[in-house]
């Protein structure tokens, strides 16, 4: 029995150690809070917001003045190329068209009287009963009526092209999402030419003009695939295409953005003019890969952060370390283990804001931290009505 007393001591005294450590290992761990690097897949995005437009849209204008006299279209209407979907007052114009046609027949009299005077001329030049001023004289003249024909003629033609203009016409297949004008309403084309209609092409297919920041449109190309949706269909997620990139920068107060076109299927006509879209541009994708969240690699012990100030404060005054703002591949953790926070080199991927892909350094299961516990919020709070009672007088 005294044999085995030493043995039962030292067992004793194991068991109490390995407590000891397990309480203190767990009392360690219970400071900080972790996340397991666990596998999934990841997407990253780039977000933008673009407004819906059809990918042709056609201002149907008027090049004269006057009065709208019929309207041949309204909103929503389906035209053809050619029909007519308005109709100027023409009284004018086809007094201007008259006017014209009867210059243009004076002129042609003048002309023909210029001639016979040039040809009596020259034959009597020839017979030598006429000087050659005579001649010169009757030969201007017929130039010049010539010419003066030429000019009737001219207007004329402006005459009639104006009287055409008149009436309005398409000049596209689709549909009006627009009409700027009424019946009896006067239109001016003195500057430019007023918009009576805007007609789209084809609702079924659809562009979005969104703006990229200009941090992103380097990582955006022609072909990726984008997820959008619009506030009309919340519950809805559409898709569509990245078919150009303009290099055309858009300033707005400081702000540099860059006009991304995307195309946009919309066979069910749910999608509208002028529809604002909140765009994800899928950049890249991956499934079944290694990932932590990004709050892991934010972490930085008491002691790292200190290190990590006195570097940067060693630095050259007014001059930032080189590649600062670069985002590098390898970057730093810390594992929990037994209770501590190790530091650990890993090489990350591509992100989606929330996890980060982990392609070297790190394996399945690691918790790694991502942030540390106050001492007030890891012990259980003091009851205030415990202890000594206080006496009141």
């Amino acid at each position: 029995m005294k044999r085995f007393l030493p043995v039962g001591v030292i067992i004793v005294a194991l068991l109490i150690i390995l407590l000891v450590v397990r309480r203190c290992t767990s009392s360690s761990a219970s400071n900080y809070q972790t996340a397991t690097v666990t596998r999934g897949p990841i997407t990253q995005l780039v977000t933008a917001t673009g407004t819906l437009n059809p990918v042709v849209n056609v201002q149907v204008g008027s090049q004269v003045s006057g009065n709208i006299q019929k309207l041949f279209a309204d909103f929503n209407s389906e035209v053809k190329a050619g029909q007519t979907v308005a109709q100027i007052d023409p009284a004018l114009f086809q007094a201007a068209v008259t006017q014209a046609e009867g210059d243009l027949a004076t002129a042609q009299a003048a002309l023909e009287l210029a001639k016979l005077n040039a040809t009596r001329t020259e034959t009597l030049f020839k017979q030598k009963n006429s000087s050659q001023q005579d001649l010169d004289q009757a030969t201007a003249a017929l130039h010049q009526a010539e010419g003066n024909v030429k000019i009737k003629q001219g207007a004329l033609d402006k005459a009639k092209a104006d009287l055409d203009h008149c009436t309005i016409t398409s000049p596209i297949d689709g549909v009006v999402i627009s009409r700027n004008v009424d019946v009896g309403q006067t239109v001016a084309a003195s500057l430019q030419a007023p918009v009576i209609f805007a007609i789209a092409n084809d609702l079924t297919k659809m562009q979005i003009d969104s703006n990229v920041a200009e941090a992103d449109i380097g990582a955006v190309s022609v072909d990726q695939d984008v997820d959008f949706t619009v506030d009309a269909f919340p519950t809805r997620t559409f898709h569509g295409k990245v078919v150009q990139v303009r290099n055309a920068p858009i300033t707005v107060q400081n702000v540099v953005t860059y006009d991304t076109v995307i195309g946009v299927s919309n066979p069910d006509l749910k999608l509208k003019p002028g529809m604002t879209a909140n765009v994800s541009i899928i950049i890249a994708h991956k499934d079944n890969v290694l990932q932590l969240k990004n709050a892991a690699l934010r972490f930085r012990p008491p002691e790292a952060a200190t290190s990590d100030q006195a570097r940067s404060t060693s630095s050259p005054s007014g001059q930032r370390p080189t590649g600062a703002r670069e985002r590098k591949p390898e970057r730093t953790v810390y594992i929990l283990s037994y209770g501590r926070p190790k530091s650990a080199q890993i090489k990350t991927g591509i992100s989606d804001g929330i996890v980060t892909e982990v392609t070297e350094g790190s394996k399945e299961g690691d918790r790694v931290v991502t942030a540390e516990l106050s001492s007030a919020s890891a012990s259980p709070p003091a009851n205030p009505f415990s202890g000594q009672q206080r006496r009141f007088p």
